[in-house]
């Protein structure tokens, strides 16, 4: 058998296999209120910062149970843990 590699520290969009999902995050995203949604350069700044986390599993964080991917999206949320 051959062994497979599974990414335990990646977000959803770079989940083999997830395409259709990450679209349908990506579209609640996209139409999120501009009042409240985060600036991109932040958005993927909070994004790297949680792809560096050992508490991200395959999308999820392990400290808050939410999907960071979304959590990041909105300019009024923060890390669980502080990190952004």
């Amino acid at each position: 058998m051959e062994n497979l590699r599974l990414c335990k520290r990646c977000l959803i969009r770079d989940m083999a296999g997830q395409e259709a999902y990450f679209q349908s995050l990506r579209e609640y995203i996209d139409n999120l209120d501009a009042d409240v949604k985060a600036p991109v350069e932040l958005y993927e700044e909070r994004l790297n910062i949680c792809k560096e986390c050992e508490l991200l599993l395959e999308g999820m964080c392990r400290s808050c149970g939410c999907y960071v991917e979304l959590r990041a999206a909105v300019m009024r949320n923060c890390c669980p843990r502080e990190k952004w």
